[in-house]
């Protein structure tokens, strides 16, 4: 039988993600969002959602490579459409931008789904196999995903939520998935001990004998 263990895919994000990064990233595409908003204002309403589409791609790309570079996560070089990539311990960390609720969207991508492979490792922490103990992984691939509004006339400037991410090997379902607002407040969970309860009950001498007239001591 495989050895159960305690660790857990956001206990692993948060031993390898410094917090700095995450809140870093999370600003980094609020303010890359923005930018491409205000860039295309004044282009026709014909193929503005088009344009705004394209123009949060490069300027989230830049926002989120400077964060991953002030975050000393080994940033990937900004090359036209590539997707840019950091390491921060185990974890390569990517982006994209969906939908809100459209999250097969983030498939599209032949290179995300390639990344995704190294995820194999941590699939056990959400479903332990019978006779395969538990690998500490080498390699493994989180994104963070902002959230858009479906239609323009809706918070077009932000995303509706920023996430971050982990697929499983093939980017057909998540392993798992957290607002970076709710995960952020992982970094200030103290981790549980177990204590042995060493205490022993003792009883009170005599208690429960009773005198000669039926009355208890």
């Amino acid at each position: 039988m495989a050895k159960p263990t305690k660790e857990t895919i956001p206990t692993l994000l948060v031993k390898n993600i410094p917090r700095e990064i995450v809140m870093g990233i999370e600003e980094a595409l609020s303010v890359g969002s923005q930018r491409a908003y205000t860039a295309a204002r004044g282009m026709d309403d014909g193929h503005l959602s088009s344009v705004v589409g394209q123009l949060r791609h490069f300027h989230m790309n830049e926002s989120f490579q400077r964060a991953l570079a002030v975050g000393d996560a080994s940033p990937s070089p900004l090359r036209g459409n590539q997707i840019v990539t950091g390491r921060a311990g185990v974890f390569t960390l990517a982006r994209f931008n969906i939908k809100e609720g459209i999250w097969i969207n983030g498939r599209r991508s032949q290179t995300r789904r390639q990344m995704s492979m190294a995820n194999a490792a941590i699939e056990q922490l959400v479903q332990p196999e019978l006779f395969a103990d538990y690998m500490p992984p080498s390699e493994a691939v989180a994104f963070f995903v902002a959230c858009f509004a479906g239609s323009l006339h809706i918070q077009p400037e932000s995303p509706v939520s920023i996430q971050i991410a982990v697929p499983d090997r093939h980017m057909q379902g998540w392993l798992f998935r957290e607002s970076i607002n709710a995960f952020i407040k992982r970094y200030d969970q103290k981790p549980v001990t177990m204590q042995d309860d060493l205490a022993m009950p003792k009883l009170k001498k005599n208690i429960g004998k009773q005198d000669k007239d039926g009355t208890s001591q």
